[in-house]
């Protein structure tokens, strides 16, 4: 994925940040794993743009550094908890918490990572800014795993229209965007005007990603994204592409995905079927046309910010185009 170099420093700063947050030494079951999982990588894009939205703003980098990290800890919390939950085998290309230790740590470690998270939120505010931004922080906590509900409840359900889905991915994924901006521009002391249109441009932001995401876990390369190809496919998971397949597909077309959902197939093969049909319905076509819908919502928000800095807001618009046509 290629970023701006102005937005690189920002993701260089929550690195060197991360790099230097230690976890302590013992019990080494509970916290190894954390710095494993840290260790992995990921775009640290969340945490930049809370460093982003504070330096648009005015506000310096270094002073909310903590906050970054805060919300770089508690994405790959729900990272560790998320591949418990969807049985995953891999993450970033390695294995996941739970496979390399067993469930019991990915559960444990996940919640002293969750413990980490509310520590470095407040370390170094005074308490009117603990007091502003606690709230929406705990809020977005709270959606997060309403969101995870919500996608576990689908797995039992018949009728979840493509509708439901997209809040359920506003939940999961893209609030934690929008909050990490919010927080950045609260703290920051930006207008309420002004903070809101950044948590709207990065909701919207945040729905465009998960369906490039779920594009890129059905067609996108294992070597490029670091995830076993076809996994939502080979999890019965109720994506966009499944839902809008459904929707668009023939009674025979429909039949098919019914029986490779249930059928014991070798996996290439069940994920070679699936993606054909994805394609022949139309839906990776109408889910692409989806993903631009909140792409240009998100620009709409972004265009009508004011910021002190128009060069951050230039380097936001520059990495919102480099998330959705990302390859992995």
């Amino acid at each position: 994925m290629k970023i701006s170099a102005k937005t690189g420093e920002y993701i260089a700063q929550v690195q060197s940040k991360l790099d230097s947050t230690a976890f302590p030494h013992a019990p080494e079951g509970l916290y190894e794993p954390c710095s494993y999982l840290l260790q992995l990588g990921g775009k640290r894009i969340r945490p930049a743009l809370l460093l982003m939205a504070a330096d648009m703003y005015g506000a310096g980098t270094a002073q909310y550094i903590n906050q970054a990290v805060c919300v770089e800890v508690f994405h790959n919390f729900t990272l560790m908890h998320d591949d418990i939950m969807d049985e995953a085998p891999v993450r970033r290309g390695k294995p996941t918490v739970h496979k390399k230790w067993n469930l019991n740590t990915g559960i444990l470690s996940g919640d002293v990572m969750f413990v980490k998270a509310y520590e470095l939120l407040a370390e170094g505010l005074n308490p009117e800014e603990i007091h502003k931004v606690l709230p929406v922080f705990s809020r977005t906590a709270a959606e997060v795993c309403e969101g995870q509900q919500m996608d576990m409840n689908f797995e039992s359900r018949d009728d979840v229209s493509p509708e439901e889905y997209l809040e359920m991915i506003r939940l999961k994924t893209a609030v934690l965007l929008g909050a990490a901006l919010k927080i950045g521009a609260v703290l920051a002391k930006a207008p309420d005007e002004q903070t809101q249109l950044l948590y709207r441009f990065g909701c919207n932001l945040g729905v465009a990603f998960q369906i490039k995401d779920d594009l890129l876990d059905a067609f996108g390369d294992t070597d490029k994204t670091g995830k076993q190809r076809g996994g939502d496919i080979l999890a019965n998971k109720k994506t966009l592409l499944l839902l809008l397949a459904k929707q668009n597909a023939t009674q025979e077309q429909l039949q098919q995905l019914t029986t490779l959902e249930s059928s014991k197939i070798k996996a290439e093969e069940k994920i070679a079927r699936t993606l054909a049909i994805f394609t022949a319905t139309g839906a990776v076509e109408l889910a692409t046309r989806e993903m631009n819908k909140y792409a240009e919502k998100a620009e709409t928000a972004l265009n009508d910010l004011k910021p002190v800095k128009p060069e951050v807001k230039e380097a936001l618009k520059q990495l919102s185009e480099a998330l959705l046509n990302r390859e992995f």
